[in-house]
């Protein structure tokens, strides 16, 4: 029997449940990344050294392999290449526009604005005066964003116009692009949203909860199901990302999105097709009691996915929660006071003595996680209070 050839755009970390997944099915798996110490190269049968944000140089690795389905996860940067992949070679993800779309935030806005999808006012801007008159139209606050980047970096709530022109050096420092968006700032209650869709149809739809670390923006360090406002907004929730999700024309992926309420109505921030990071696949393989890692694989390799929700209408309660630190520092020593136990699923640290932290203000300052689960949502908040007390990082300033 020939083996399929899995194609993984993304090397690191977060990475590695999907090779295993891909390895599990029986499949050859191909890791692409630039160069570098990355722990995928390590596990995967084989590797390519390519940029994952340039489609034609992973397009051109993809042919030679003679790939047979290909995926990402937890990261953007390969979305575009995926989307552009899949098209040329006939492979199951997303169409090349989709994926261009979904990786530009402001032409994901046009999108969204087109498809009547519930989303913030905003202005593409490209220049200081551009933005004075954008000042004129919008009302403070105001958030400036880097269309191509995610984690919550190149992104600034500001107040006044002084914040704004200040932030809006920063935010073009941090782009590759020649232009931002400006958006009103939307005062509400964050939250957000797994699925997948398959030939048009959702497989699944779970919202959750995000517990936000107020940076420069509201920036998820954790997320927690069932969603406590399921019953009254649930279907609200689904309606806005089943038109998000048409908009964007997103098809034959996991799908990503962020979502506001304020005052009962749901608003989309942005959307994505690839699962999320900051442990949400792990949120959705506890809750539906599968390997979300492995429906991923299934979906690029053509294989039966929707039997692996069919029927799960409810789940597992489960919260996960990054560690971080409010002041940069170097770490001293680690001390963990937990014993191993069930409902834990996960408690590691990124981070060692002797190595760098910084003020958290996006995902890449996380010093470790936390995942359980436990009998209701309840349950598992008054449990991480347990957990968190039993952590201690000493550092020096």
């Amino acid at each position: 029997m020939v083996r399929s050839i899995f194609y993984h755009l993304g090397a690191s970390y977060s990475q590695l449940p999907l090779y295993e997944a891909a390895r599990k099915l029986g499949a050859a798996t191909v890791a692409a990344s630039t160069p570098g110490d990355w722990p995928g190269f390590a596990v995967a049968d084989e590797s390519v050294y390519a940029d994952i944000t340039n489609p034609e140089a992973i397009l051109k690795a993809a042919q030679e392999k003679g790939i047979d389905g290909i995926a990402t996860c937890c990261l953007d940067a390969g979305v575009r290449a995926l989307g552009y992949t899949c098209e040329k070679m006939g492979l199951i993800g997303p169409s090349a526009r989709a994926a261009d779309i979904s990786n530009d935030k402001f032409k994901m806005k046009e999108a969204f604005m087109a498809g009547g999808v519930q989303c913030a006012r905003h202005i593409c801007i490209h220049s200081l005066e551009e933005l004075e008159e954008a000042l004129e139209k919008l009302k403070f606050p105001v958030v400036l964003k880097a269309v191509d980047l995610m984690g919550s970096r190149g992104i600034f709530r500001c107040n006044t116009r002084e914040e704004t022109f200040f932030y809006y050096n920063k935010t073009m420092e941090a782009t590759r692009k020649d232009y931002c968006l400006v958006e009103e700032f939307i005062e509400g209650q964050v939250l957000g949203c797994e699925a997948m869709i398959r030939d048009g149809k959702l497989l699944y739809c779970l919202p959750n909860n995000i517990e936000a670390f107020q940076s420069y923006v509201p920036t998820p360090i954790g997320h927690s199901v069932p969603y406590r406002k399921q019953e009254e907004l649930g279907a609200e929730v689904r309606h806005q990302v089943e038109l998000a999700i048409k908009a964007v024309g997103l098809d034959n992926c996991p799908v990503n999105c962020d979502l506001i309420e304020k005052d009962g109505k749901i608003y989309v921030i942005e959307i994505t097709g690839r699962a999320g990071g900051t442990c949400l696949p792990e949120m959705v393989s506890i809750y539906y009691g599968i390997n979300y890692y492995e429906a991923i694989v299934r979906l690029a390799l053509g294989m039966d996915v929707e039997e692996m929700f069919r029927g799960k209408t409810s789940g597992v309660a489960n919260l996960s929660r990054t560690l971080l630190s409010e002041k940069d520092g170097v770490v001293k020593a680690i001390h963990n006071e937990n014993e191993p136990a069930e409902d834990i699923v996960d408690l590691s640290f990124n981070i060692a003595p002797g190595e760098e932290v910084h003020h958290y203000t996006n995902g890449r300052d996380r010093l470790g996680q936390v995942i359980l689960r436990g009998e209701s949502l309840e349950s598992c908040e008054k449990r991480l209070q347990e957990i968190l007390s039993k952590i201690n990082i000493e550092f020096t300033v």
